[in-house]
């Protein structure tokens, strides 16, 4: 296969498809997203077929046990895939929308509509629901998809854009709208990240390896998060029973996730009260506490904090805790570790919550709650794409609107510049 000329055939074909998804109405879009949930409901024998032919590949590479979970497609992951669809036709549609019109000196009226950015290029690795999912939220957002998943759930993704295609030609919806790259060939994602003339936007959808790669490479812009490294900072005038509560959650409701703090940041007002209160809370939860050497005068039985810790996403039950002087130092500290994900201040002091949110700069800044709400359902999203940490278009959750651009408009009545 050429591949260079297989990518670019997909590129037309997806740029051609983009312009009749800007035409397609919210109801033809619900449509089309509630008959791709029925084709999915009905095609679960076969996907299960396909999705097994992908777990006896991977065993026999020698993938491990936590890898083939997540490729695993179930009976319930299946429902779920359907049932995320019905829930993406369920939301408001960004599309077309108009804001901020006001009449100029001039006479015209001026305003921004929200547009779909045009052709989105997503890369993925392991999950074949996020065939489903990704497509849905491109759909939804009249955006044509590109998606090129990860080798090891080759045939399920091509079984599940099967699905998709069905519901497509149903409503009468260009097939290409949806194509997911048939080769396991690397050379396609080089490609995929260069097509400036087809493709209008790159998400990555993985591991760090694969998001450093995409971003070092790729001409075409690219939505993304590479580190989640957030902090929780516990001040002096924080309610003990809250700060325990949030300082926990926090670290022991997921570990594997990109929203999980990795680094407690204590006041040393409170640090001899609240951490061993915390350091028992995470022994039951066989967390790993390292800590500053004031730490480790509290808690005498933990490891010490490296340099390197302050800076390691750890997606893991590890946890690293640094006292500190106040709230300037707890901040100093985030400006210089933090990647930008979500922090969270513990406070009864409204000045200091106030000079956190205002001074914090990362994708989320809460006060009083876990970093754990980061996400694009707790946020009211009803779906994400993503995360991102950049600060150009789309920050933190990226939902339907993150996946539209805006132009302004302009509404005359024979108005010419003098």
């Amino acid at each position: 296969m050429d591949i260079q000329n297989y990518m670019q055939a997909l590129g037309q074909q997806a740029r051609t498809a983009s312009r009749a998804l800007s035409r397609a109405g919210t109801n033809v879009k619900n449509h089309a997203l509630r008959t791709i949930a029925t084709e999915i409901r009905a095609a679960a024998d076969t996907l299960k077929n396909q999705n097994e032919l992908d777990l006896q590949a991977g065993r026999a590479k020698g993938l491990d046990a936590a890898l083939l979970d997540r490729l695993e497609l179930t009976d319930a992951r299946i429902e779920g895939m359907a049932e995320g669809l019905e829930q993406i036709a369920a939301l408001p549609d960004p599309v077309g929308e108009i804001s901020n019109m006001n009449y100029r000196p001039s006479g015209i009226q001026l305003g921004q509509m929200r547009v779909p950015l045009g052709v989105i290029g997503i890369i993925y690795e392991s999950r074949p629901n996020v065939t489903a999912d990704a497509a849905g939220l491109c759909l939804k957002s009249g955006n044509a998809t590109i998606l090129r998943g990860g080798s090891e759930a080759i045939n399920s993704n091509k079984a599940v854009a099967a699905c998709i295609h069905r519901g497509l030609e149903r409503v009468g919806l260009p097939t290409a709208a949806v194509q997911v790259v048939e080769t396991i060939d690397r050379a396609a994602v080089g490609e995929l990240i260069t097509m400036t003339d087809y493709v209008d936007v790159i998400v990555p959808r993985g591991g760090k390896s694969l998001i450093e790669r995409v971003s070092s490479d790729a001409r075409v812009p690219v939505i993304k998060h590479l580190d989640g490294i957030c902090h929780v900072y516990l001040d002096a005038a924080a309610d003990l029973d809250m700060a325990e509560e949030i300082a926990f959650n926090a670290k022991c409701h997921r570990y594997g996730v990109c929203n999980a703090m990795e680094t407690l940041l204590v006041d040393s007002a409170i640090a001899g009260e609240i951490l061993p209160r915390l350091q028992q809370r995470y022994a039951a939860e066989s967390v790993e506490l390292r800590g500053c050497e004031l730490t480790q005068i509290i808690l005498t039985d933990i490891n010490a904090a490296t340099d390197e810790d302050w800076d390691t996403e750890y997606l893991a039950p590890i946890l690293s805790i640094r006292i500190v002087d106040g709230l300037d130092e707890a901040m100093d500290h985030i400006h210089q570790h933090s990647s930008g994900h979500t922090e969270t201040i513990v406070t009864e002091d409204y000045a200091r919550s106030r000079r956190f949110l205002a001074e914090i700069d990362s994708s989320s800044v809460m006060v009083n709650a876990s970093t754990r709400f980061a996400d694009g359902f707790e946020y009211g999203l009803g779906a994400e794409i993503g995360i991102s940490t950049d600060k150009i278009h789309a920050r933190g959750p990226v939902g339907l609107e993150g996946l539209t651009s805006q132009k302004w408009i302009v509404l005359g009545s024979g108005q010419i510049r003098s």
